[in-house]
């Protein structure tokens, strides 16, 4: 690096370079996360975004841009709900006081149990 600018420039161009890595790695994932798309359009949008990838993830995230969002907002939930059922079995309760509680509520909402019951299972939940 002979220069200042030498390096601003290399800066630059790996910050672009990293920042299209994670783009298209975004893309791909989200390409076999897609029950919807068939392998072969699958390998269609791997063989564009292998010889013309710019143009390609531009494509992409427009055309599949919303439904991207949506599958990364599923899978993000279905990890949080597997990590909690994992700590409630770890920790070895059932869970937090607040969720037996509205467990119980729901039971007496519905008539399953009467209104002693609850106050019992809500003063258990408590303790």
């Amino acid at each position: 690096m002979d220069s200042f600018w030498d390096f601003f420039w290399f800066t630059i161009s790996f910050f672009l370079l990293m920042a299209y890595l994670m783009v298209l790695f975004q893309i791909i994932t989200d390409l076999f996360r897609d029950k919807d798309t068939s392998g072969v359009m699958k390998a269609v949008w791997i063989f564009f975004l292998i010889f013309i990838p710019i143009l390609t993830s531009l494509v992409y995230l427009i055309v599949k841009g919303h439904a991207m969002t949506e599958r990364n907002i599923a899978a993000a939930q279905t990890a949080q709900r597997s990590q909690e059922e994992y700590i409630r079995s770890v920790s070895g309760s059932g869970g937090s006081a607040a969720d037996e509680i509205a467990r119980a509520k729901e039971l007496l909402d519905s008539g399953a149990i009467s209104a002693e019951e609850f106050e019992r299972l809500k003063a258990k939940a408590l303790a």
